[in-house]
């Protein structure tokens, strides 16, 4: 009887970008709120509020909290990289009920600078948004990050305009591709390229 192959399935390179702070279920009165942290400290944050929440009592008043996160394609070594980065660096959505002591138990808490709103008031943030701010989080569809810039010029390094230099017009980042004018028979001609086919030009 021959035997199956079992093959490991391989581990998605996905970033947890929901937190729950506590087990209780937002209320009716809970809404979501924008804290500002230190550059980089967004998950410290996390840690620390999580701890502080169940030491203090406050269960009932802070549930979840959001880190932003977008899928993104990167050229490392002369290849595409899929990567995750931070969307809105330096800041965590937190989902509460404001009063004035759990305004205090995050304002804080260790690596947050204040809450962001009109008048030192937090101002809450619409359902909708965080929908969105959501669906675009768990959406696969990664954007390249363009290491290139329109005007700059490049040399594009293999396929029919090889040793081609031209002059980029054009960057489209969902699709990692760009438009290069070249001279082609005394003629400036658009040529649309992948990214892994051209290099900068000094």
């Amino acid at each position: 009887m021959p035997v199956k192959k079992i093959t490991k399935k391989k581990k998605k390179n996905t970033r947890q970008f929901i937190f729950d702070l506590s087990q209780s279920m937002p209320g009716i009165k809970a809404a979501w709120y924008v804290v500002n942290t230190y550059s980089g400290h967004e998950y410290k944050v996390i840690d620390a509020l999580k701890l502080r929440i169940r030491t203090m009592g406050y269960q009932d008043y802070i549930f979840k909290a959001i880190v932003p996160i977008q899928s993104k394609m990167v050229i490392r070594r002369g290849k595409k990289v899929k990567t995750q980065e931070k969307t809105l660096p330096g800041y965590v959505l937190i989902q509460m009920e404001m009063t004035d002591d759990s305004w205090t138990v995050v304002r804080t808490t260790t690596g947050v600078t204040g809450f962001i709103g009109v008048d030192q008031k937090p101002s809450p943030v619409s359902q909708a948004e965080i929908d969105r701010i959501v669906k675009t989080t768990t959406e696969d569809k990664p954007k390249f990050q363009a290491p290139f810039s329109v005007g700059e010029v490049v040399k594009i390094t293999n396929g029919p305009f090889a040793d081609f230099i031209g002059t980029i017009d054009a960057i489209d980042q969902a699709k990692g591709k760009l438009k290069v004018l070249v001279s082609f028979f005394e003629r400036e001609t658009p040529v649309e390229v992948d990214f892994l086919q051209v290099s900068k030009e000094l």
